[in-house]
């Protein structure tokens, strides 16, 4: 594996774009109802905002929906490692605030045809240590922040119990890392900073998908593309200017939103709904993700909901083991190095270690038009930590970071 990630991880770290904790740098949810109930949604029982989860989830709606919203997410990270001669101290990242927006709609055409439209804030994830002190994330001044948006048109064919959709996928991506490398200069670093300002890029993917209802029962399935995405200057620099320490040189800057397959059954009783979705992100075979060791993510989602004509209340869980794998430090040579300097710079500037999410919300209806979604999402702290072994000649230590997230999501729906 190349140092690819090095930057990588630096490069990945974000805005978080859906409205709550994530799978890897992936929201687990893209509206109020889907993150309340853990993130479910593939069956398509939440009508307009299920868009970008599965293309044929609007294929039972009628007439028109329209969904305007955002998320306030508030991750908490803290980084500690120890080195010489930063000391020891635990670093909390400033970067805990971020606003997500997310807007769909989805209107009948006929019988068997239902237009739907999204744009949502999807991943990303950051770190800001610009103005710690003490610590090798804070002698680095590091910071990074990764964006991604998706616009998605999509078209749904539907007869009798089964529907099918396909949406072309326009992503935007905006990366920026930066930091300074002046505290190090003892060990032969140079004595400055290290950055060329954000780099953005468009790419285009596609999602297709179907569901199934009988019964009770509803059966659903759907596939989002890779998307790859060209972050000019980003990776590359950030990692040529640690060649000081004998991590390989790195040219590539791709960082590719890596592919997912989803499925997912939904039962319905009276006013109750119970969901299960698995999903499967496919880090491993992502440009930039694979090269830094992450590993596919396995992602099982359960929800709950109470649904009556006025209100509806919701929970779920959601859980995903974190795609960033240790790396082996200790590896003979060269690739001990690389793999170190993996190490670090995973946990340092992308630590996508969230793993469990608790959710709960509701809504209630206004009118017969009108109504007001709520949803909040806490994923508990993780701590991780991983082995520099060969890095700077064993000059640095363990490098251990602590993930925690809270995100509270606002919607207002309107049908006619």
């Amino acid at each position: 594996m190349k140092k690819t990630k090095l930057a990588l991880a630096i490069t990945t770290a974000v805005f978080a774009s859906s409205a709550l904790a994530t799978n890897g740098d992936n929201m687990i949810g893209t509206g109020a109802h889907e993150i309340a109930m853990g993130g479910t949604g593939v069956t398509g029982i939440h009508g307009a905002e299920g868009v970008l989860i599965n293309p044929a989830s609007i294929g039972g709606i009628q007439g028109t929906e329209f969904n305007i919203g955002g998320t306030l997410f508030m991750p908490t990270i803290k980084n500690e490692t120890p080195t010489s001669p930063a000391g020891t101290d635990e670093l909390t990242s400033a970067g805990d605030t971020y606003i997500i927006p997310s807007v769909s709609t989805a209107t009948r055409i006929n019988e068997n045809l239902t237009f739907g439209l999204g744009m949502w804030g999807t991943s990303g994830m950051g770190v800001d240590y610009s103005k710690e002190t003490g610590g090798t994330a804070g002698s680095l001044k590091a910071s990074s922040n990764l964006q991604i948006l998706k616009f998605a048109p999509s078209l749904t064919y539907n007869k009798d119990n089964f529907a099918i959709g396909f949406a072309p996928v326009l992503q935007y991506g905006a990366l920026d890392i930066d930091h300074d490398q002046t505290a190090f200069s003892g060990f032969g670093s140079p004595n400055k900073g290290v950055g060329t300002g954000a780099s953005s890029d468009l790419g285009w993917g596609y999602m297709i998908g179907g569901t199934y209802k009988t019964g009770n029962l509803v059966l659903g399935a759907s596939y989002d593309s890779a998307i790859d995405m060209k972050y000019d200057g980003q990776i590359s620099t950030q990692l040529d200017s640690f060649s000081w320490l004998g991590v390989s040189a790195f040219t590539n800057d791709h960082l590719e939103q890596p592919a997912q397959i989803k499925v997912g059954a939904s039962y319905l009783m009276g006013n109750i709904t119970l969901s299960a979705d698995f999903k499967q992100i496919r880090w491993s075979e992502a440009k930039g993700y694979k090269q830094f060791g992450w590993e596919d993510q396995n992602v099982i989602a359960l929800g709950a909901k109470y649904d009556t004509d006025k209100f509806w209340i919701g929970a779920g869980y959601n859980r995903g083991d974190t795609p960033v794998d240790e790396q082996d430090a200790a590896a003979a040579g060269q690739a001990g190095i690389d793999n170190s300097a993996k190490n670090f710079f995973n946990l340092t500037f992308f630590p996508a270690t969230s793993e469990q999410h608790f959710t709960l919300g509701g809504g209630y209806k206004l009118n017969n038009n009108l109504s007001v979604d709520l949803a909040v999402a806490y994923s508990p702290e993780t701590e991780e930590t991983f082995k520099t072994t060969s890095l700077a000649g064993g000059a640095f230590g363990d490098v251990t970071t602590k993930h925690s997230e809270l995100s509270y999501t606002a919607q207002m729906s309107y049908k006619f």
